[in-house]
């Protein structure tokens, strides 16, 4: 069987940031001294190792005790999360990805320009969660089902994009914002061309293969969606973490199969899940 990897995979450069300054974190502070707001990426390999060499990991603020560095992850926080910080005297590190940030600061500028707010994303996702915080009264919408029932007619709308959705997604749900009767609608461009790229080559190679496996967390926003987007693309697409996930029967009567990874997959999990399926 043949195995073909798709041209652009694996680590974006904000999660290999986010990393690098955990590592050093820990380095500079001791193992144990640093706690992480929830996982630094969403991948269950690298968040493992990240927390034996002495990361800790706390979803709630309030259990942080004074003496320890509070790491804010790759998916950024809310304002009101960094006030809390602050108020607490507890010292900062921000790993958040530089494009979130961006997305923040667009959100912000939007609503200090009078425009109500408008993100297209996952509402429960975390880099949702802290950039709609930068705006009083954001909506957020995901679908075009949304519309009707989730967004309220304001005569100016600012639109924002969580930034792992496909550029596919987003341009149907801003069509069919566009359809309704607005007097202005602003976009701004806040997706990750990273991702993008990714997304990309991962429906390139699709019209190569029999079958198509996208390695990445299960919880990855950007992993999952580049799943949905190969299933799309008309190709057997299978999401797994890692080689332990792999089934026999997933290459069944398969001549050439195909690998992508999502931005937060590290080129370890891709290595190994390649070597071994070219040595079925």
């Amino acid at each position: 069987m043949e195995v073909r990897l798709a041209s652009e995979r694996g680590f974006c450069f904000g999660v290999e940031d986010a990393i690098e300054l955990a590592e050093a974190a820990v380095e500079q502070h001791g193992a144990g001294r640093v706690v992480a707001l929830g996982p630094v990426i969403h991948n269950k390999e690298v968040v493992g190792k990240l927390e034996r060499a002495g990361l800790n990991q706390s979803g709630d603020l309030d259990t942080i005790d004074a003496d320890k560095v509070v790491l804010i992850r790759s998916h950024g926080a809310s304002p009101e999360t960094m006030e809390r910080i602050e108020q607490r005297g507890l010292d900062v590190i921000d790993a958040t990805c530089v494009l979130v940030k961006r997305a923040q600061n667009v959100v912000k500028q939007l609503h200090d320009e009078g425009y109500h707010v408008v993100m297209i994303g996952d509402r429960n996702h975390p880099e949702v969660k802290g950039v709609i915080g930068y705006a009083p009264n954001v909506t957020v919408i995901d679908s075009g089902s949304d519309l009707a029932v989730a967004l309220p007619y304001r005569e100016r709308l600012g639109i924002v994009a969580q930034t792992t959705h496909s550029p596919e997604h987003v341009a149907s749900v801003i069509a069919d914002i566009l359809q309704r009767p607005y007097r202005e609608v602003k976009i701004v461009n806040t997706l990750c061309l990273e991702v993008t790229r990714r997304q990309e080559a991962a429906i390139e190679l699709c019209k190569d293969v029999d079958v198509m496996f996208v390695l990445g967390g299960l919880h990855s926003a950007n992993t999952k969606e580049m799943a949905r987007l190969c299933g799309e693309a008309g190709t057997r697409t299978f999401h797994v973490e890692t080689w332990e996930q792999f089934d026999p029967t997933m290459v069944e009567d398969v001549s050439v199969a195909g690998v992508t990874a999502g931005a937060s997959t590290p080129e370890s999990v891709i290595t190994d899940f390649v070597t071994n399926l070219r040595e079925l």
